[in-house]
């Protein structure tokens, strides 16, 4: 044998024992997720039954009495099948926190419907409010124990565990881009090991190694704080990259999708097991809704965004107007206390009103409860300069002079937006959406940022909930483009529940 196929057959060992060694631990820790889950449903079942009082159950339909236990290993069974048909035992979504959360609400709601099915096979009598509140009680108790995990399956990445090793493809540029995505996002469950530059041969057509900047190698130690290895791009590249711990391709840019080049790119990687990550445009396309007909031998593919219909737009405006309602009730006595607070600290106007830009660039007046000095607007360029900055999208100032004493409490505590309910209950605002900006920031948005614009602005949303003012420009117009295309009412659901736990731990409000 040549030594380059005792190479090749050496990588492939390694390769598998690679493979082995991953799903091991995958397979192992989603068991223990699946027993932890169990458990949770057989916890809450206990806990509902013995409140209850509890007694044996009877087919009337097989004639046969049914034990408790029996009854909640089947519900615990039919538990964890819901959860796992949601997508809960996916490899990207255990670490998860929100997201993870709808998933386990969804299971709740399948499996619901099974038991409820399944009484109904047996003919058994469970009365419907103990089979919710078991439901209700499994959801809570699965939730907190999956926090709990999140938790510990964070600390373990922090330090390389439960992560997937990951090789960087693309241009230099590319690479570092994501290197610096993926030290800013500790939670992802990508652990970079290699990077493989790479360029597109104008004369071939073709992916070819490319020839990167002699400060490269820094550059990437920079921003990864540890050294990086530097995969060639070859032949063998999927045997090499498996051989290292590689478990997912992230490819960043040069190989463009639906081409000859990525598509066969892919087909090697995926003969090897190995997972591609590809890095899009925050306005990519590939999660709409698609529809492929056949016309006349001609192949036509549809995309569509269902939360775009009317009837999608209208329980979107029933939910706004609700959920403004029940704010402004429960929030009417902190309102009042803060009209008066503002009053007596300056005799100043308690609102404040300001022309921001709404749904498709049109301009409407946005009410909050008056946080500055009067006049602090016209004051704002003095500021800016005082600070070093300039006038723009993303003007911020740590210690504004302008606020007052009053303000600063009621920012960082958000009251200052409390009567923009109002203003969504007239519907120039919705409750949950990309934050509202002014003219001079709307004019500085590039294309794909302006499709925000698509969105009524919200009270509360993507920016409110994940770090305000600490986040950068990039992260911003992320967020938001992201919730442009995603938004659901569950969603916005999902962002209400987090405003509150920003509410009690305020993360860059300044």
């Amino acid at each position: 044998m040549t030594q380059s196929g005792s190479t090749k057959t050496n990588l492939s060992e390694t390769s598998r024992k690679r493979v082995l060694s991953v799903a091991y631990w995958r397979f192992f820790v989603n068991a223990l997720l699946i027993l932890c889950d169990m458990a949770s449903f057989v916890i809450a079942s206990a806990i509902v039954y013995t409140l209850q009082g509890g007694e044996t159950l009877y087919s009337s339909r097989f004639h046969f009495h049914m034990g408790l236990w029996l009854y909640t290993l089947i519900g615990a069974l039919i538990w964890i099948f819901c959860l796992h048909n949601v997508g809960v035992y996916h490899r990207h979504v255990m670490g998860d926190g929100y997201q993870l959360n709808v998933l386990l609400f969804k299971g709740a709601i399948f499996a619901g419907l099974l038991v409820c099915a399944l009484d109904s096979i047996l003919n058994v009598y469970v009365p419907l409010l103990t089979t919710g509140l078991m439901l209700l009680c499994a959801f809570l108790i699965t939730m907190l124990e999956r926090l709990i995990i999140r938790q510990f399956v964070l600390f373990s990445r922090e330090r390389g565990s439960y992560s997937y090793g990951t090789v960087v493809v693309g241009s230099a540029e590319g690479i570092e881009h994501a290197l610096e995505f993926l030290s800013q996002k500790r939670q992802l469950n990508y652990h970079a090991i290699a990077v493989c530059p790479i360029d597109l041969n104008e004369q071939t057509g073709l992916v070819e190694a490319a020839t990167v900047p002699a400060d490269f190698k820094e550059r990437v130690r920079e921003i990864s704080g540890r050294d990086i290895a530097t995969l060639p791009y070859c032949a063998d590249f999927a045997e090499r990259a498996a051989s290292m711990g590689v478990q997912t391709v992230m490819v960043t840019d040069v190989m463009q999708r639906f081409s000859d080049n990525f598509n066969t790119f892919v087909l090697d990687m995926e003969a090897m097991n190995l997972e591609i990550a590809v890095v899009t445009s925050a306005v990519d396309v590939s999660g709409h809704e698609t529809n492929i007909r056949e016309l006349q031998g001609t192949t036509v593919m549809t995309i569509s965004l269902p939360q775009y219909s009317p009837w999608a737009m209208f329980k979107k405006r029933v939910f706004d107007i609700v959920v403004s309602l029940i704010a402004i009730v429960l929030s009417s006595p902190f309102m009042i206390v803060t009209a008066i607070a503002i009053k007596l600290e300056d005799k100043g106007p308690v609102f404040y009103r300001q022309e921001r830009i709404g749904l498709r660039g049109k301009p409407f007046k946005i009410h909050k409860f008056r946080s500055m000095y009067v006049n602090a607007d016209a004051k704002l360029a003095e500021v800016a300069a005082a600070n070093g900055q300039e006038m723009g999208a993303r003007v911020k100032i740590k210690n504004d002079p302008r606020i007052t004493k009053v303000g600063h409490f009621i920012r960082k505590t958000s009251i200052d937006e409390l009567p923009q309910f109002f203003d969504s209950l007239i519907g120039t605002m919705s409750v949950v959406g990309p934050r509202p900006q002014r003219q001079f920031e709307v004019d500085e948005y590039n294309q794909v940022y302006a499709t925000r614009l698509l969105v009524k602005p919200g009270i509360t949303g993507p920016w409110q909930v994940s770090g305000r003012n600490d986040l950068s420009e990039e992260e911003s117009q992320q967020l938001d483009v992201s919730y442009v295309q995603n938004w659901s009412v569950l969603g916005d659901i999902v962002y209400i529940l987090r405003t509150i736990g920003t509410v009690l731990h305020p993360n860059g409000a300044y």
